[in-house]
């Protein structure tokens, strides 16, 4: 049997041992799971996963390669990935790259051969928690050491946001978008751009002036990693812009947009990510499945009191999924729409935000 050559430390001193692909670098991350059976591609370039390292409970990894056109970004900022089996042969006639490939190129730090049965069990049991991806002969006294005294960072939003304004266009565009990145996922872009709009994508840090030069229908405010209060440049932006546009938001979006109403967010002990999470529309009373990723949510009581409405509940745990406030043309929810591979049931939001935008040019 080949000899263990990586392992992950937690901080009470727990240490399971695999072995190392991708980049080999020890890295301090937060440990979360994702209970999807397809689109490791698109969980590894997806930039809410910052900090974070990923263990996929699907048991094999790998073997369809790596495309050209599944990225969610051009640079992904994973913190690493934690498989069962690692296949490093692709059969796919679209890849062009292993994963290991690809993880090397973006100093990707990967463990095979963990037993993610079990180490999954322990989030669920424990939470997700800070934890040292490192090399099987770093010493448990060294690894704690190191846990000690770093820090999982909370700069993620701008990490991976835009530096500079680009634009996305639609084949024969209606409508002119602008989406505030705060790590906003390719797909979402593509999403608007098939229903006839042009896309502007902005850093997280825009100003509103800057916005009303660019003239939108509407503003879209992205997914992206971390905690909703540490990005309060957005949360003001929210409130000043608020009644002004139709706007939507998805994922961080959401908890941002609730925020700015008055409304409070908590960290849930494991987060939601993978794609089978079931959610009640209370306003059609339809069970939608769909695809999430995030470790806060907004509070259910909290809610009352502000402008908003609760749109869409968790079946399993009564989490909030949706808020709406009818009067100022704003609505979110915590889920993806735009999930690919993934459930589709929720796409309609985003033909609702069209309808919004054509609903407020009508009443301008």
């Amino acid at each position: 049997m080949k000899e263990f050559d990586a392992k992950i430390v937690f901080e009470d001193g727990t240490e399971y041992y695999g072995y190392a692909f991708g980049a080999r670098k020890q890295k301090v991350t937060e440990l979360v799971f994702n209970t999807s059976m397809a689109g490791y591609q698109e969980i590894l370039s997806d930039p809410s996963y910052t900090y974070q390292t990923v263990v996929m409970t699907y048991p094999l990894i790998g073997n369809y390669g790596m495309t050209s056109w599944d990225y969610e970004t051009k640079t992904p900022t994973i913190g690493g990935f934690v498989v069962r089996e690692y296949n490093d042969f692709p059969s796919n006639f679209g890849s062009v790259n292993t994963l290991e490939e690809v993880m090397k190129k973006y100093d990707i730090t990967g463990i095979s051969g963990v037993d993610t049965r079990k180490l999954t069990r322990r989030i669920r049991d424990f939470g997700s928690c800070k934890i040292l991806m490192t090399s099987a002969d770093t010493s448990k006294e060294e690894a704690l050491k190191i846990l000690k005294e770093n820090e999982v960072p909370k700069d993620g939003v701008s990490k991976v946001s835009c530096q500079k304004m680009w634009e996305s266009k639609a084949e024969k565009a209606k409508y002119k978008i602008v989406a505030v990145d705060c790590g906003i996922k390719l797909n979402i872009v593509r999403s608007l751009n098939k229903r006839g709009c042009d896309v502007v994508i902005v850093p997280w840090n825009t100003d509103a002036k800057t916005i009303a030069k660019l003239k939108p229908d509407g503003v879209f405010f992205s997914n992206g990693p971390g905690d909703p209060e540490d990005v309060l440049p957005v949360i003001n932006l929210i409130k000043e812009i608020k009644g002004k546009y139709p706007i939507f938001g998805i994922c961080l979006g959401h908890q941002l947009i609730s925020l700015a109403y008055g409304a409070k967010t908590y960290k849930l002990k494991f987060g939601h990510r993978g794609g089978n999470h079931p959610v009640r529309n209370v306003q059609t009373n339809k069970i939608e499945v769909t695809a999430q990723n995030h470790s806060y949510a907004v509070d259910v009581k909290s809610v009352e009191g502000t402008d908003l409405t609760i749109t869409h509940i968790n079946i399993l745990d009564n989490t909030v999924e949706g808020v709406e406030c009818k009067k100022d043309n704003v609505f979110s929810v915590q889920y993806h729409p735009e999930s690919c591979p993934g459930p589709q049931d929720s796409a309609y939001l985003f033909d609702k935000f069209i309808e919004n935008i054509e609903e407020g040019k009508k009443n301008a």
